[in-house]
């Protein structure tokens, strides 16, 4: 049975099962296995099947998860099962689930159970746990991944079709890549973290595990939204999610070959390297850039005063009762004793330098493609060296929260040995769906597609603005980008208009004039931009709309028919261009 959103939908949709259904062959096949290392809790079945029936109605189906069963990492809470933060000691039973929970079950989806994870979302590897260590899918000699083991074992397992789990360095992505799943750390404060077990409270995210990149995104959809019970919610502004690469060309950034870290995995490199071939066959061009500030910011994260906010999160519990927690994970938050606050001041200082390098990398690419990781481990090697492993798998991921990135972990081919391999794609803060959308083309998951990149207005430019003309530096002072070049619907009339300077033509829609169709370009102008570009067009042009030789609509250059009066008609040159060559 297909537990994808897309498969679930049509199978609802033809009658072949209800949610009822599905959510009993899923107990049924937990209930064949051990709860444990996967699971740590799990909603009585009766009343997960009195959920799924009482959704079983007309109006409930047209919610956008409708009857989609998913995991939740236990660190984040679901009313009627206790939290554990993978530590018995920790247990608590939350009053309301967390603020993410509830809003994916308004959109109609059906949660399983509480997953387990590295204690106290400590770890990158998946066996801090006194509940067992999780391991790959796909081999269990090797690591799953951590914080958020479970959740993604979950999905790979098919258990659930969607898990939550949280990510401050790493957690919502290593796993992704040890089973061969998409996994989206979405933009700080997009998922509200009311009712998640914090970690460190200004960078952690909640984190979806998805089997492909259109799933994610329908869960970023119903999840997200702004929360006045966090403080650190917050949602898209106008234009701050704009992605005017993803309509055509783009650039994408790849650390020096020096940079590059893959602990010995030979195989892993070369993955990487058909990654980077297979973004440049999608139409990316790659960036060699500097990676070292990334670096040297993700080194903040473990080795500077952000862990001490762990220790904020739990000292209670830790002075009282820290001998019942995991040992590797007692010692790395009890070290955040030696911190103080003159440290604190010193080290965000030094992300503000890091982040103005950054800034200046940026500036050269759309996307940053990493390794997920650099290498995989099994849990033997992990038990002997937790520490200094852990910090290897954190290597492209621990700076993505400091510096306030977005990110998707896709997969990306298998070794010869069958361990699956995941690149990361990364970008500014808001940008997450263009990186889902960028991640489906990669995988080649299916995806609805959209006419225009998020964040923009499409805007079908005539004469002086097409590339390579006097105006065209307007668009591209906006940060806007040529989505395609095509035709207007054939009626429409072109005409030089007389006394302006640049050249300019003007276009005139005439219903029933069947002409050839004038020639335009396409460029996708961010929303917050959009107001400054109209402001600059003259008289007698104006913006308004057009329809293109495909039927669809997109704003455009027009111009008012008293300018045309005594103008010359250069319609039968079909466009600007041909025009100016004839002179």
């Amino acid at each position: 049975m297909r537990l994808d959103i897309a498969g679930l939908r049509e199978l609802y949709q033809s009658g072949g099962a209800k949610p009822s259904d599905v959510v009993a062959a899923i107990y049924d096949k937990i209930q064949a296995q051990p709860l444990n290392p996967v699971w740590i809790s799990v909603v009585p079945r009766e009343t997960a099947l009195a959920r799924a029936r009482a959704i079983e109605s007309e109006s409930s189906a047209r919610k956008p998860l409708y009857g989609v069963p998913f995991a939740i990492k236990d660190n984040i809470d679901l009313a009627g099962l206790p939290t554990t933060a993978g530590c018995p000691a920790y247990a608590y039973a939350p009053e309301k689930s967390a603020t993410v929970v509830q809003n994916l079950m308004n959109a109609g989806a059906l949660p399983i159970g509480k997953t387990n994870l590295d204690q106290f979302a400590t770890g990158l590897v998946g066996t801090r746990s006194p509940h067992g260590a999780c391991s790959s899918v796909y081999d269990e000699r090797y690591i799953s991944g951590g914080s958020s083991s479970g959740s993604a074992v979950a999905v790979a397992s098919k258990l659930a079709s969607f898990s939550l789990g949280t990510d401050t360095a790493g957690s919502g992505r290593v796993p992704a890549a040890f089973n061969n799943l998409v996994g989206l750390k979405p933009t700080r404060g997009l998922f509200s973290t009311a009712g998640v077990v914090p970690a460190c409270r200004t960078l952690d995210c909640v984190s979806v595990f998805t089997q492909n990149s259109g799933d994610a995104l329908a869960v970023w959809q119903a999840a997200r939204g702004v929360d006045a019970d966090d403080p650190y919610s917050r949602g898209i502004r106008t234009g701050s999610d704009a992605a005017p690469w993803l309509g055509g060309p783009f650039r994408f950034g790849v650390p020096a070959q020096s940079q590059l870290e893959f602990f010995g995995d030979d195989d892993a490199e070369e993955l990487f390297q058909r990654a980077v071939q297979r973004l440049e066959a999608m139409g990316g061009e790659k960036v060699i850039i500097d990676f070292s500030p990334f670096r040297a910011a993700a080194e903040l994260l473990y080795s500077g005063p952000w862990v001490a906010e762990r220790l904020a999160a739990i000292q209670p519990f830790l002075d009282a009762r820290g001998e019942e927690m995991n040992p590797v994970v007692r010692e790395i938050i009890s070290g955040a004793r030696t911190y103080t606050a003159v440290k604190a001041f010193q080290s965000q200082y030094r992300l503000e330098v890091l982040r103005a390098k950054s800034m200046a990398e940026w500036a050269k690419m759309d996307v940053l493609l990493l390794p997920t990781t650099g290498t995989t481990y099994t849990i033997e090697e992990v038990e002997r060296d937790p520490i200094k492993l852990n910090s290897n798998l954190g290597y492209y991921t621990n700076f993505v929260n400091l510096l306030d990135l977005s990110a998707v972990a896709v997969p990306a081919g298998f070794r010869p040995n069958g361990l699956p391999f995941g690149v990361t794609l990364m970008g500014p803060a808001f940008v997450d769906e263009a990186l889902l959308r960028l991640g489906a083309a990669f995988c080649k998951h299916p995806m609805p597609a959209v006419p225009t990149p998020p964040g923009c207005i499409a805007v079908a430019v005539v004469g002086a603005h097409l590339f390579g003309q006097p105006l065209n530096s307007q668009l591209l002072e906006r940060g806007a980008r040529l989505i395609k070049s095509t035709k207007t619907a054939p009626g429409y009339r072109l005409f030089e208009l007389p006394g302006q300077k640049p050249m300019k033509p003007g276009l005139l829609r005439e219903p029933g004039f069947a002409g050839p169709g004038i020639e335009v370009e396409v460029w996708a102008v961010p929303e917050q931009y959009f107001g400054s570009f109209v402001g600059l067009v003259p008289p007698p042009l104006g913006i308004g709309t057009a329809e293109l030789e495909s039927g669809e609509l997109v704003k455009s250059f027009v111009c008012e028919p008293f300018a045309l009066s005594g103008a010359k008609e250069i319609t039968h040159f079909g466009g600007w261009r041909n025009y100016l060559l004839s002179r």
